[in-house]
């Protein structure tokens, strides 16, 4: 099988392809890319609990600590213990993080917008139809690799 008959191989260089893309836009405004999912993520009035933006997007934490420390270093957030739980940190916005969220929510939907110019409702119900398909191989693939015995007798 060719690597352009494989179903990851289209879905990685799209994506890839849409990556640079949004990264592109996010180094005009000086950020990047996962920053811009980071602001988008995080509530705008109330703030987002620190422990929950990491499985929103699909980071690990480590790399959400070091991330949302720029964040806090380019003046894009800040921190402030939970008025309930104070152990826990709450994520705010700034005024500036207020922007750079604004600015990509508006590339994320330009973009689609952009994409529904030129597919139809009807492919784009098919092609959400088939990614769903997809993460259920994905999802059965996983539970199948998690119940695999770890050496058979």
């Amino acid at each position: 099988m060719k690597r352009e008959e494989t179903v990851d191989y289209h879905i990685k260089s799209a994506w890839h392809a849409i990556s640079r893309m949004y990264n592109q836009q996010a180094a005009e405004e000086g950020f990047t890319t996962a920053i811009g999912f980071v602001l988008i993520n995080i509530n705008s009035k109330e703030g987002t609990p620190a422990t929950k933006i990491a499985p929103l997007i699909g980071l690990e934490t480590r790399s959400l600590t070091r991330m949302l420390k720029t964040m806090e270093e380019k003046g894009l957030i800040f921190k402030k213990a939970d008025p309930v739980d104070k152990r826990s940190v709450r994520i705010f916005l700034t005024e500036e993080g207020k922007e750079k969220k604004e600015r990509s929510i508006n590339t994320i939907m330009d973009f689609n917008q952009q994409v529904r110019e030129v597919v139809s409702q009807e492919e784009l119900n098919t092609f959400f139809g088939v990614f769903e398909k997809i993460q259920g191989v994905i999802e059965q693939v996983n539970v199948s690799e998690v119940n695999k015995p770890i050496f058979e007798l």
